[in-house]
């Protein structure tokens, strides 16, 4: 599977392409904007990009009118199906965001409901009940998500609607060429639905990735062969900032050994997560991490951690945005032109030798030393070794341990080094050790 190789980079299109927060009705082609990246995002190493909701939308894209339609603010569909042949021309795979579970009161089928009601020929699309009232005051009442009335919840048990978006899904294909999806709240999903949608996108062309958002729990719910490739990995989220914040790197070491370790309780070795630092729904990195020096580290892990790395779009310069009381706008900015500054630059080689190692796409993983603020860990395959190593004080550090090994090759800087009894850390600072 490519998306096992590749490092993303995500875009939130809506606020990328500073389009209005509300659908003005006014057709305007921004999505054009993202050609203008294209250099960038080769620079960074990327070679798959994840956009967030860019179908016909009543506000913020989750809330979907069309699935057929590019976004009026964003353009025409002929206009992504040219952003997608540059893509694709400059060997970068799209993976669209799969909103399945509702859509937003805008939608057509939604309206039809609202005008004719019982008499409506999609009132079994959604889960309704005429008896009731919303706070929206239809004088009916349906299902929304998690108690959001702005989004209205498919009836994923409805042959209709699964024909429905499977049509979409194949038009995707048909006329933008899209290399999978990511599915929008794939822990509320109906689990038929998903094996269905698996096998209808086994069918529908080779190596189409799916991609699930689940916030916890046993990931291997939605993530299994019959299901979903992959599955957006909070709890590392959680633990790769924490464990910075805290000075207590055992808290990422735990969750890493209880989802890779070499036991066998290992919940997801062999598996592959998607692994971030940030995305379009949480605080930017740069905002939550107490220490500008942890940036590098931070990203140094992502990419030595096993699964696969998504980098969120101007977080690779240290943007920075805190989610707000009741909107996401300040996490999901426009901005100008990219930016390259010494973080850019250490993502970038970060994410070169990810994509270039096998023992970093597929290896195992084992601890060969850990402190509150010190970090080894080994990723092997196939005879292949690579040694992560991270200090997060402010003072160097002497590390001993056993490396099994004379000497290597750092990935990050070309170096040689000669481990001897262990090695000396500088403050602040990441290694990549490739053995030979």
């Amino acid at each position: 599977m490519w998306a096992y190789e590749s490092v993303f980079y995500q875009i939130y299109p809506l606020g990328f392409c500073g389009a209005p927060l509300q659908n003005d009705g006014q057709l305007q082609n921004r999505i054009q904007k993202t050609s203008d990246w294209i250099e960038h995002i080769q620079s960074l190493n990327a070679n798959a990009i994840y956009f967030s909701p860019l179908f016909e939308s009543d506000a913020h894209g989750y809330d979907t009118r069309d699935y057929r339609k590019l976004d009026c603010r964003l353009g025409t569909n002929e206009d992504f199906a040219q952003v997608c042949n540059q893509l694709h021309a400059a060997h970068i795979k799209v993976v669209l965001d799969g909103v399945f579970n509702h859509v937003g009161r805008g939608f057509w089928a939604f309206q039809d409901v609202l005008k004719n009601r019982e008499q409506s020929p999609y009132k079994d699309w959604f889960h309704i009940d005429f008896g009731g009232n919303s706070n929206y005051n239809d004088g009916l009442w349906y299902e929304g998500w998690e108690g959001h009335f702005d989004l209205v919840k498919l009836n994923l048990r409805n042959e209709e609607v699964i024909q429905h978006l499977f049509s979409c899904v194949r038009q995707w294909v048909e006329e933008f060429d899209i290399d999978g999806l990511r599915l929008d709240v794939a822990y509320c999903v109906d689990r038929d639905f998903l094996r269905r949608l698996r096998q209808f996108c086994d069918g529908l062309k080779p190596n189409f990735v799916l991609i699930g958002e689940i916030l916890g729990g046993d990931y291997k719910q939605i993530m299994n062969p019959e299901m979903l490739h992959s599955v957006t990995n909070y709890e590392c989220y959680k633990g790769l900032y924490s464990s910075l914040n805290t000075s207590n790197l055992f808290e990422i070491a735990h969750s890493l050994q209880r989802q890779f370790g070499p036991e066998n309780w290992t919940l997801y070795r062999g598996e592959h997560l998607l692994n971030f630092v940030d995305n379009h729904d949480v605080s930017r990195i740069a905002s939550i991490l107490n220490k500008p020096e942890h940036l590098p580290l931070i990203y140094a892990l992502l990419f030595g951690m096993p699964g696969i790395p998504c980098v969120y779009y101007g977080s690779e310069w240290g943007a920075q945005g805190v989610k707000g009381q009741g909107t996401d706008a300040p996490l999901r900015p426009c901005f100008e032109k990219p930016q390259s500054t010494s973080l850019t630059q250490w993502i970038a080689a970060c994410a070169k030798a990810h994509r270039e190692s096998k023992a970093l796409c597929y290896g195992d993983y084992h601890t060969l030393l850990l402190t509150n603020q010190q970090f080894i860990f080994e990723r092997s395959f196939e005879g292949n070794r690579v040694l992560i190593a991270i200090n997060a004080d402010s003072q160097p550090f002497d590390a001993h341990f056993n490396a099994n090994a004379g000497r290597a090759r750092d990935l990050l800087s070309g170096s040689v080094h000669d481990f001897g009894g262990g090695s000396h850390l500088p403050a602040y600072s990441a290694y990549f050790w490739e053995i030979f």
